[in-house]
């Protein structure tokens, strides 16, 4: 298989059934990872990526070990272009060889190193490919970095970077090996010359996981968790004995459903990935803690987020973190309002993923170049200002039953038929989709909200919806696990 060519790759898995995990398991879990960060103590995994990269030797175990460490932050773009045209080099002899490779993988660790950095240089590019062309309209640049960015449009480009991604799943046969062990049947069967390798089966692996990452970048969230459809989220997975790569799922999983408006399941994803951190805190050190620190303040930006959306209880450590960080704008998220605006928009920018384009910027014509994370804004603030009044009339209805639909509009200060389309909005903003069991797409429709309502001619009637008490009493006693 080519990796200049687009491999042909099937989707689906038969469903996942509930993860029972218990909270045992994950002390096991965070006390195996205390142990592999007493034996690693001389190696930081720095999630932003400021280490050096050096020189690759020609042997294949230095050129992996290569792909590995993170590229200079400060790199020439001559660098960058030179480290694309290592990594297409590495990954056809890997995918292309007369036969698998036969070389021993060193540890989980590096296979997610290797994947972890493709995928973080090709967002690095992007990000400084759009920034050249942006400021070409507005301020001098360098002409020669311009020149270079025009006559290598391939570099670093969406196919060529999801190509690879799909070759190693395909030729790893990981999806058929994760699928038959769902099933619970033996995935050596499935696996093939090249599966049962452990160099193809890791780099596959977390191939998918990179595949979840890059298609949330690409802002293309329904088809970002349909990639984890035959992995079980769950505290037994591979991808959650590698530290870097358990928060990168989760992260990416909870944003993608944000962005699809399933708030009590992107909860679910950030509550237990922030309870582990949690947990593993006193074992992080170095560039690693600073990292991860960093990473924890913009999960907590998205949990309120998120909580401003569907009020929940949540577990008492996230939420005396919660209010520590993000307790003033919290509040005033909740309150609604135009004023609660600029602090969505504020921690939206926080922490929201780097987005990228899927095709290079036109530096010809630089003032029709879209901002990709200014566009997702965009999207992510029309949403905001669809609910913006929400809390409002949900605190007026709270003290009624029966209401006059003119009167609580004089309330409001806006003509009725304004609040009329409040009301529907916000009543259809109140049926959500949550998972249940399943791949990650599906679930069942129910009542997020404890307050439900009919209109009938002026006439609003107000009740407690049952539905979404039962929703509430179902998040609580599953706070504790995971899918």
């Amino acid at each position: 298989m080519s990796v200049k060519q687009a491999p042909a790759y099937q989707q689906g898995a038969p469903e996942r059934p509930p993860n029972e995990d218990s909270d045992v398991e994950e002390e096991a879990l965070a006390n195996e990872y205390k142990e592999q960060v007493g034996f690693d103590d001389g190696e930081d995994y720095d999630l932003n990526r400021a280490a050096s990269l050096g020189g690759g030797p020609q042997d294949l175990q230095a050129q992996l070990q290569a792909a590995a460490t993170p590229l200079e932050y400060q790199a020439t773009i001559e660098t960058k272009i030179q480290s694309y045209d290592s990594y297409c080099n590495l990954f056809h002899f890997i995918l292309n060889s007369e036969g698998p490779v036969d070389i021993d993988v060193p540890s989980n660790f590096w296979a997610w190193d290797v994947i972890d950095e493709f995928i973080y240089q090709f967002n690095s590019f992007c990000s400084y490919r759009q920034r050249i062309a942006y400021q070409q309209s507005h301020t001098q640049v360098n002409e020669d970095e311009v020149t270079i960015l025009r006559e290598n449009p391939n570099t670093w480009g969406c196919y060529s970077v999801l190509n690879v991604l799909y070759s190693l799943i395909q030729r790893s046969q990981i999806s058929e090996q994760l699928a038959a062990r769902k099933r619970g049947e033996d995935p050596t069967m499935y696996a093939g010359d090249y599966g049962s390798r452990s160099l193809y089966q890791m780099l596959g692996y977390f191939s998918v996981i990179g595949l979840l990452r890059v298609h949330c970048l690409l802002g293309d969230f329904s088809l970002a968790l349909k990639t984890l459809d035959d992995i079980e989220l769950n505290k037994k997975a591979m991808f959650a004995r590698v530290m870097a790569a358990n928060f990168t799922t989760y992260y990416y999983v909870g944003f993608s459903y944000m962005m699809m408006h399933r708030y009590a399941d992107a909860l679910r994803a950030f509550n237990h990935i922030l309870i582990y951190v949690s947990r593993t805190k006193n074992f992080q050190k170095g560039a690693q803690y600073d990292s991860i620190t960093k990473k924890n303040d913009q999960m907590y930006a998205l949990v309120a987020i998120c909580v401003a959306f569907y009020p929940t209880r949540l577990d008492d450590t996230i939420h005396t973190a919660l209010r520590e960080k993000y307790g003033e704008q919290l509040t005033r998220m909740q309150r609604g309002g135009p004023e609660a605006l600029p602090i969505f928009e504020e921690l939206f920018r926080a922490a929201c993923p780097k987005f990228i384009s899927p095709t290079p910027p036109d530096f010809d014509q630089p003032h029709q170049n879209i901002d990709p994370v200014e566009h997702q804004l965009s999207i992510f603030m029309e949403e905001v200002k669809t609910n913006m009044w929400s809390p409002t009339v949900r605190s007026y209805l709270k003290l009624y039953t029966t209401m006059d639909l003119t009167k609580l509009a004089g309330f409001l200060e806006v003509d009725a038929d304004t609040l009329k389309s409040w009301l529907l909005v916000n009543k259809q903003r109140s049926r959500q989709v949550r998972h249940s069991e399943g791949g990650l797409l599906e679930g069942d429709v129910v009542n997020s909200s404890d307050l439900d309502y009919a209109m009938q001619g002026d006439m609003i009637q107000v009740s407690e919806a049952k539905v979404g008490r039962k929703l509430v009493d179902w998040y609580l006693r599953n706070l504790a696990r995971t899918y």
